[in-house]
């Protein structure tokens, strides 16, 4: 039996998995404007540092992510057609996704916001 840590880390990565899917369906040119308008809103909201529900309240933290992203998902998945879905997740799993700069400038970006937040946290507490 599986602890309830694994299954956990086992969710995180398939919600990777889907996260990455939603961002390569939403560049093809085949998904409609409806669908990218909710795959932007379900990314950015998976990739805000802001919550609805801070991470650092036990349980509670992490459960708007549990329920939030995954039924963004399901309506972002429903707008996309099946074809350009197949072919977005292939190219995750298969590791083909992105190139060595795609992922730095992704890290650089999450880096970037997440610096801005401090600054504007410190600036309005007072302390800059």
């Amino acid at each position: 039996m599986t602890s309830l840590m694994e299954r956990w880390k086992e969710s995180a990565k398939r919600l990777a998995v889907e996260v990455q899917t939603l961002y390569l369906a939403s560049r093809d040119p085949r998904t409609s404007r409806r669908a990218k308008i909710v795959l932007v809103l379900v990314l950015a909201y998976a990739m805000s540092p802001i919550d609805l529900i801070p991470d650092f309240i036990p349980i509670l933290g992490y459960v708007d992510d549990l329920v939030i992203i995954p039924a963004g998902i399901a309506v972002a998945r429903r707008s996309i057609p099946d074809q350009v879905w197949e072919e977005s997740r292939a190219r995750v799993t298969e590791g083909s996704a992105f190139t060595g700069r795609e992922k730095w400038l992704g890290a650089a970006l999450v880096v970037a916001v997440w610096l801005l937040v401090l600054f504007l946290v410190l600036k309005l507490l007072r302390i800059l």
